[in-house]
Order: structure tokens, then sequence, then C-alpha cells
């Protein structure tokens, strides 16, 4: 089944690059970013629609037939659906104010994260009682839901930072999700239909993947974390995630209080471009410490009876 996630994702992404080439639904690039990214301008974006679909349409028939797992699986899936749709509502946003010139180009932040906590407390409610391991221990229910809440709306938001390079977030998050291949269905099957999305979106990207990927992504990366290994691990496997959104919040906050930006640009994956990195070398060297860092994660985790 996991290779049929990577095929099934392969074709669906595949026809959706010709479909938005023929609709011309285009990704529109940032002025003053890297000069090297004014080439991207147009690549098709949104392309986390079909691999978001391609992970839905093979994990639900395992479900209703007992071979997915039990209720984290569907816990985990429903949660990153619930994230995957509010991206997707900005993808649709972006695309339509391309096609149309003008009109509403994306959610404002103070659209987007009442759904994200709406969505995130859905989730902390039911993951609270299921949770590997204690999360605030004494203190009752209530803090561990608010906890993670604040875990998964976190998430989505610092993987969706992520994004921003060729096959930067798809890589990153193959590497955290490793450790859980063998324990949550989800995270295997989200690894194969990364694959099969990373086939065209390896540099130089055919296809973007959009915020409903990013979000999808981030919804089960904190999902499996908390469910099954440990939610204080997720921000020392998600290195550069957290790094990203890090990096945003310094840089807003830097020129809000002092009218002066830390970074060339942020997220940072866009500071060390504009340092003379090429795009190839800042995700490779993105994908080597987060190799790392999921590498003590895993050593962690072997450590634990």
């Amino acid at each position: 089944m996991i290779a049929l996630c990577a095929l099934l994702s392969w074709f669906l992404v595949g026809l959706f690059i010709r479909l938005s080439k023929a609709r011309g639904w285009g990704q529109p690039i940032r002025k003053e970013g890297p000069q090297t990214h004014l080439q991207k301008e147009g690549t098709p974006t949104a392309g986390g629609v079909p691999f978001v679909l391609a992970l839905a349409l093979v994990f639900f028939p395992l479900h209703f037939t007992g071979h997915a797992g039990g209720e984290r699986e569907l816990l985990i899936m429903l949660t990153a659906l619930g994230m995957g749709v509010i991206g997707g509502i900005d993808d649709l946003l972006k695309v339509r104010s391309r096609m149309r010139g003008g009109g509403k180009k994306e959610l404002l932040a103070r659209e987007k994260f009442p759904l994200q906590i709406l969505v995130g407390a859905a989730f902390a409610s039911f993951a609270a009682p299921l949770a590997s391991h204690e999360l605030l221990p004494g203190l009752g229910q209530v803090p561990d839901i608010i906890l993670l809440t604040l875990v998964m709306v976190g998430a989505v938001n610092a993987f969706n930072f992520t994004d921003g390079l060729d096959g930067l977030l798809a890589g990153v998050a193959i590497i955290v999700l490793l450790p859980l291949l063998a324990v949550s269905p989800v995270s295997a099957l989200l690894i194969a239909a990364l694959l099969g999305f990373l086939w065209f979106n390896a540099h130089p990207a055919r296809v973007f993947m959009g915020d409903m990927g990013s979000h999808a992504i981030g919804a089960i990366a904190a999902g499996a974390y908390v469910l099954y290994a440990d939610v204080w691990l997720l921000p020392l496997a998600a290195i550069i995630p957290v790094v990203a959104v890090l990096s945003v919040v310094i840089q807003v906050i830097s020129f809000r209080l002092r009218g002066r930006r830390v970074f060339r640009m942020s997220p940072i994956q866009h500071h060390f471009e504009l340092s003379g990195w090429p795009e190839t070398h800042v995700t490779l060297r993105f994908w080597v410490i987060t190799a790392v860092a999921t590498a003590a994660v895993w050593w962690i985790l072997g450590g634990r009876p």
C-alpha cells in the first residue's frame, strides 16, 4: 500500500501539473525576494492538493477494512484534512486572485488562526487521553489540551514557513517522520505520498506545494509525535521548521520595535539565499541538519523502555 500511495501521488501530481498549466494556475513570486526566484513565476502551485488526495484515497479504504490502525490513526488523518482544508482555502484565494487580476489574495492571520485553533483544540481534546507520554504531570487534562492545541497550531505554521525552496519541505518532512514509519500508517503513507510529489518538486520544481500540503504535513507530524513518540521530541526533530518560524517572529518584532531587520529576508532559508548560498545548497544543508536532529530523536526513543 505504501508503494501504491507513492505511485498514486506521482500520477495525481503529474495530472495536476498538466491541468494547472492548461488553466493558468501559477504562483506569483515576491519581487523583493531572491532574483533567482523570478524565473519561477507562473509555476503551478497548490501541489499539496493531489498528494493529500492520494493519501486520503489510500488511507480510508485501509481504515474501513481494519488495516490502518485504530482511533489514533483516524484522529491524525482527520486533523490533517481539517488543517489541509484551511490551507486549501488559502491556495484557492491565491489562484483566483492571480487569474482575475485582483480580489482577496489570501486568508489573513486573524482569519486563519481561529480556524487553526478550532481544529487544533478538537485534536487536543481527543488526543490528550491517548498521548504516548505524560504531558504536564499533575496539572490535569485542561492544561494538556491547551498545550496540544498550541503544539498543533505551532507545528502547522512552522512547517508552512519551511516551504519556499524546491524540495525543501518535502525532504524535511520525510526525514522528520522516519522514526514513526513502523508505528503510524498515516506517517508511512505521507512519506510515500511526498516521494511521489518530490519527483516533480525537486529542483527545478515543476510544481509548488502550497498551503494545503504544508498544513497537512504539520498536522501529521504533530499528531504522530504526540500519539506515538513524545511531544517534547518534536521540536528537536523539526528543528528546521522551528528555526523558520522563529526567524519570522524575530524579524517582525525587530522591525516593529527598532525599524530594522535582523535577517535579509525571512523565513531564514531566504536569508541564506540572499547571502549567496545557491538554493540547492540551502535545501541539502537543511536536510542534513534535519537528519542529524532526527537521528538524535531516534537514539532517544531507542533508549527508552
